[in-house]
């Protein structure tokens, strides 16, 4: 179990957690990238690339024997920021339907390139399994 850490008089932020706490077995996701189990990518548009970044995680954590709501940490690197914005709505859409719930600890970075030409967000997660 993970609890959202939110400070006094702070307002809730939008699809994030300030901090989460949890205790458990941990598991630790590599980068994801948008293509699928076979290294294929099926899209250019980012944010079906980040649907299957996420799908891939969440088959990373299957592996575990564990699922999207022990997920306590993200890390996005993205190509774009600008996409990123202009794609929010279908990203959190995506997000919401693999991932299901916004308590996790996340940050977003912009880089200049990611090592795989045709990606254009790597994800990496911190999962807590309870015991």
């Amino acid at each position: 179990m993970h609890t959202p850490l939110l400070p006094s008089g702070w307002p809730r932020p939008k699809g994030y957690a300030n901090g989460v706490s949890a205790t458990g077995r941990q598991v630790f996701v590599a980068g994801m990238i948008g293509w699928d189990g076979q290294g294929v990518f099926h899209s250019d548009v980012l944010a079906e690339q980040v649907r299957q970044a996420l799908e891939n995680v969440v088959a990373v954590l299957h592996e575990a024997g564990a699922r999207p709501q022990h997920i306590v940490r993200m890390t996005w690197y993205l190509t774009n920021k600008r996409d990123y914005l202009a794609q929010a709505p279908a990203i959190g859409k995506a997000f919401k339907e693999v991932i299901g719930h916004f308590d996790i600890a996340m940050t977003a970075i912009e880089v200049s390139a990611l090592i795989e030409d045709r990606a254009q967000v790597e994800i990496e997660v911190t999962a807590v399994v309870p015991q």
